[in-house]
């Protein structure tokens, strides 16, 4: 009979997130720092609030070809594909948008700091964005800049459980902040509560979950609330009715795009889009009940 394995725990902060990494596995605690490598990487090259990121300096030079790293690169071709399959509703040339919003520092420093400081216009500019892979050039319209947040994130936690997959480990968890994937190969699932979502918890099983919504990394402008979510057909906060958003796929990357998605859409659209993608998700209204898509959360494990 072989001994069961204790599952080790760790929480550090990252991506501007809470990330909570469960192993099950004798090397437990050394895959779990690499993990924590792995997060700080991402950051550190993907960061819209560090100017000496990778992500800053091809901004800065918007309508110029910029060569690239691997991992940039990496992110900005899943960018702009998320944007085409989305018809872009994501839309990851939204930086000048958060910024104008008031979004222009991490939410790791004060909010009372932040203020508008420019005209807000609509997104679109990722029609315009080029990605040569072979080359690994990208060039950024002019004018625009891209911000990789919500998806680097959902990306780096696939990045997380595909190594600790590879090396061997068959019961694990990562959650970032609320978007998560995990390995149960035994079928003993993750218990998962959705605090964006009223007394509701689901258990996962193999895959991911990611949730958007727009009581997370809120401020006040003058008398007006705002989020984080741009809608970018007027480059304004999401007016959307739906607050929350909570999404299972197979990967997280594929569950924060279609969250993101379906919140920005509303109730109908959204519904209807995530029904064409065949994924299981819960829609939260103010003062109206909940929507379910597929058969959440019987279903809501991500075979």
């Amino acid at each position: 009979m072989t001994a069961a394995i204790d599952t080790r725990s760790a929480i550090f902060h990252a991506m501007g997130t809470e990330i909570t990494v469960r192993v099950g596995h004798p090397d437990a605690d050394d895959l779990i720092a690499g993990a924590e490598r792995l997060f700080a990487d991402w950051e550190a090259a993907l960061s819209r609030f560090r100017p000496e990121s990778e992500l800053c300096r091809m901004n800065a030079r918007a309508g110029s070809p910029v060569r690239v790293g691997p991992l940039l690169l990496r992110v900005m071709t899943e960018a702009l594909r998320a944007a085409w399959a989305t018809r872009g509703v994501f839309d990851p040339t939204l930086g000048r948008q958060l910024v104008a919003a008031g979004y222009a520092q991490s939410f790791d420093l004060p909010s009372s700091t932040r203020f508008r400081i420019a005209r807000v216009r609509p997104g679109g500019a990722w029609r315009d964005l080029a990605v040569d892979a072979d080359a690994s050039v990208v060039t950024v319209p002019a004018g625009a800049a891209v911000d990789l947040g919500g998806i680097a994130k959902g990306m780096a936690v696939d990045a997380v459980i595909e190594r600790l997959a590879e090396a061997g480990v068959t019961r694990a968890l990562v959650n970032a902040g609320g978007d998560m994937r995990v390995i149960s190969s035994r079928g003993e699932g993750w218990p998962v509560g959705l605090t964006d979502v009223r007394d509701a918890s689901v258990t996962l099983v193999d895959g991911a979950l990611a949730t958007s919504s727009t009581a997370r990394r809120r401020w006040r402008l003058a008398w007006e609330d705002q989020h984080h979510l741009i809608d970018p057909r007027t480059g304004e906060p999401s007016r959307s009715s739906v607050w929350s958003v909570s999404v299972a796929a197979p990967t997280c990357v594929q569950a924060e795009v279609a969250a993101k998605t379906a919140l920005i859409l509303g109730p109908e659209a959204g519904v209807a889009f995530l029904r064409k993608a065949g994924l299981s998700a819960v829609l939260s209204r103010e003062d109206e009940p909940s929507i379910s898509v597929g058969a959440w959360p019987q279903d809501a494990v991500a075979a």
